[in-house]
């Protein structure tokens, strides 16, 4: 039996003790958040649906962002035992730099129509986690005041050669001159991608008001309030605006983009200069043939040709073939710290995250950000010390088996065809 006696005030005090109540609405909303999925929802309550579906969608059926993410969840994680990783170092070495951990922020467009603080809350909290920061040719704070934003640490500019040639030069110059470190080029946009949640939304930029979108924006008053309040939008390359982003991207890109683009920048451009969109073996191997600093694997996170590769399935096959020595990153799909192990476990030296980016920036602007940055450290060095690994180097392809969901008919066919004969 067990004794029971009347409760000691004494031990109810030290036992219960009341949390203190967190007065600031934000914080209290981005502390609730443990991952970037949690902010994607905080960011879904408080964005109109035009500039939250801009952000979370991808083009035509979105199979190509969801088999993206897919890939990433059908892997499985070896852990080594009695391998004590008390403390684990996440730096890396990326482009003639260093970078705090293997991940930086990607480059997006139209960001401040998502959240007014745009890229500058974006540069700054890069700046502030001693990682890089992207800004894109279609971003809407200028070269200058990203740099601003992010005097002392690494900027990089994603460029997009455009049907007015003298406008993509012009920014290169501006970048450099700025003192940005690294170059995008930006191989996978010859046209738009059927973003067909944008069409439905009647999302155009600058945003037009309809009887839906005045409808959409009653709960979320605080949206439009910073949007009508803050300074005009200003974009790095685009001078006149009117129409779906689509509309945009058609009138402004040149599909006819060659090797003789790239070799034009490359002459100009003093830094590193990777190629971004990178999506099969032959174009990657390539390009480290001809000499570029690096290669990022990526289908423009699902938004421009859909059912297009999955940049994680291709990462191991690209290693093997271009060397461990060339500079192979990747994005797309990536939402967790855990995507970021198994990326660098399977031979990446970088990787970017563009919609947790974005999810954190809409949820609470530059401290959404932080947010994000600090959910994703946090899950890298935990995902580390599982594993028994205490620096980035110590990872390697055995730590990472990617599980088959998606299988080419070709090796599905073989594989059954090798099941008769062995009943045979």
């Amino acid at each position: 039996m067990v004794k029971r006696q009347l409760p000691n005030p004494a031990e109810l005090l030290e036992l219960m003790q009341f949390k203190k109540p967190e007065l600031d609405a934000r914080k209290r909303r981005l502390d609730a958040a443990l991952t970037t999925y949690d902010l994607r929802d905080i960011a879904k309550r408080r964005t109109p649906a035009a500039a939250f579906d801009y952000t979370d969608g991808g083009a035509e059926g979105e199979l190509s962002m969801h088999r993206a993410r897919q890939a990433f969840e059908d892997i499985e994680l070896h852990p080594d035992i009695l391998r004590p990783a008390a403390h684990v170092d996440t730096t890396t070495e990326i482009l003639g730099g260093t970078s705090a951990m293997p991940f930086g922020i990607a480059p997006t467009g139209f960001t401040r129509l998502m959240q007014t603080e745009g890229e500058t809350a974006g540069a700054g909290a890069a700046a502030a986690a001693g990682i890089p920061f992207t800004l894109s040719t279609l971003g809407t704070t200028s070269i200058e005041d990203v740099k601003a934003a992010n005097p002392n640490g690494r900027n990089w500019f994603q460029l997009y050669v455009m049907r007015q040639r003298e406008i993509s030069y012009g920014l290169v110059e501006r970048a450099a001159k700025a003192g940005f470190d690294t170059l995008m080029f930006t191989v996978d946009t010859p046209v738009a991608g059927a973003r067909l949640r944008d069409k439905r939304n009647g999302f155009s930029i600058p945003p037009q008001l309809t009887l839906g979108t005045i409808v959409n924006a009653i709960p979320r008053p605080w949206w439009w309030i910073d949007f009508l309040t803050t300074p005009k939008l200003e974009f790095a390359s685009l001078s006149t605006t009117g129409g779906t982003v689509g509309d945009l991207l058609n009138a402004a890109m040149d599909p006819t983009i060659s090797y003789d683009d790239l070799e034009v920048i490359r002459e100009m451009w003093p830094g590193k200069l990777v190629v971004k969109g990178v999506q099969n073996v032959s174009d990657a191997v390539r390009l480290i043939d001809r000499g570029v600093d690096g290669i990022i694997l990526s289908n423009h996170g699902g938004r421009q040709l859909d059912r297009a590769p999955i940049p994680f399935h291709l990462l191991p096959q690209v290693v093997r073939e271009v060397g461990e020595d060339a500079t192979v990153m990747i994005d797309t799909g990536i939402m967790n710290g855990a995507d970021i192990v198994a990326s660098v476990a399977l031979g990446a030296k970088f990787t970017l995250v563009g919609r947790a980016y974005l999810y954190g920036l809409m949820a609470g602007g530059r401290q959404g950000v932080d947010r994000m940055i600090d959910i994703l450290r946090t899950e890298l060095e935990r995902t580390m010390a599982l594993l028994g690994v205490s620096s980035l180097d110590e990872l390697e392809p055995r730590h990472v088996t990617q599980l088959t969901r998606l299988m080419p008919v070709s090796a599905t066919t073989a594989a059954a065809a090798e099941g008769v004969a062995a009943r045979a």
